[in-house]
């Protein structure tokens, strides 16, 4: 059994991420992989179908910098932030380009990746029953179980071309150390921040919410320092992640990018927008941490 190479992001994305690929983010709050969404950005990549579970502000900065043909998701917003406007863009102005949508709920969406993660053909569930989301997708179908006669709703199985994953350890194996909540894939490419010589067991406190992937289910580990740079820790950490897409457009300095882009403006105001927003909130933020250290102590 072959062990993951570990490889760096960027080469990983090179090799792996090609234009009209099926691709999938993966992972929630802290395990949210930016550094792999921002690369794509920066390499170009076009005609993309994004897969993802909540697709939050990662997907709304990849569909906005023209790299999204295709979304398949359940809820399109940020629970920090709101509604996801280069997504809406796209949907309701065609910019940067149109969006396809398959909308589903969170539990049709985990169907579908089970059912991928079993070779099966589509997944099922007790679900669409009071919501009219099956009047909208046609890729959302019902059958009868031929057991019971129950009638069930059926989604197609979804089976992405690239997943990626973050993660806080990994060794040089390539066994992977995930803590807290996951989302989680047949085979993946790994984002992570600490690779140690060899596997350390966690401590009784972190091991009761780990998840370990071994290393036959793992492709590469990509080592990334700011794997996730997640919102969720800080507003300014929220701001340097808009400001890094301004340098990455920046970085796009032909005259065919520009124009097919145009967002640097967009962005920059974006910028500006949320640096007012952080001397407003960032009283309230140090009161915050003044407050969980007197918790901790």
């Amino acid at each position: 059994m072959s062990m993951p190479r570990i490889c760096s992001l960027a080469e990983a994305i090179a090799e792996f991420v090609g234009d009209g690929m099926c691709v999938a983010l993966e992972g929630f709050t802290h395990l949210i992989p930016f550094a792999a969404g921002h690369e794509i950005i920066r390499q170009r990549r076009r005609d993309l179908h994004l897969v993802r579970m909540t697709p939050d502000l990662v997907y709304d900065q990849m569909i906005g910098m023209g790299c999204a043909r295709k979304l398949s998701f359940s809820w399109g917003g940020n629970p920090g932030v709101g509604s996801l406007h280069r997504l809406r863009d796209a949907v309701e102005h065609g910019w940067p380009q149109p969006l396809q949508l398959d909308e589903h709920s969170h539990a049709g969406m985990a169907a579908a990746f089970c059912a991928g993660a079993a070779r099966l053909p589509f997944g099922l569930l007790r679900g669409y029953q009071d919501n009219d989301l099956a009047a909208h997708n046609p890729r959302i179908r019902h059958v009868h179980c031929p057991f019971s006669g129950e009638r069930l709703a059926a989604v197609p199985a979804l089976n992405p071309d690239v997943t990626i994953l973050h993660a806080q350890r990994a060794d040089r194996e390539g066994n992977v150390a995930i803590h807290g909540i996951v989302g989680a894939a047949r085979e993946a490419h790994f984002t992570c921040i600490r690779i140690g010589l060899g596997h350390q067991p966690d401590d009784d406190r972190t091991a009761r919410q780990t998840l370990t992937h071994a290393r036959n289910r793992i492709t590469r580990v990509l080592a990334g320092h700011g794997g996730i740079d997640q919102q969720y820790i800080d507003v300014s950490q929220f701001i340097q992640r808009l400001e890094c897409l301004v340098e990455i457009i920046g970085e796009m300095d032909d005259d065919a990018g520009r124009a097919q882009h145009g967002a640097q403006p967009q962005l920059a105001a974006h910028v500006g927008f949320h640096q007012q927003q952080l001397q407003t909130l960032q009283p309230v933020a140090s009161r915050m941490v003044f407050f969980r250290r007197r918790l901790a102590r």
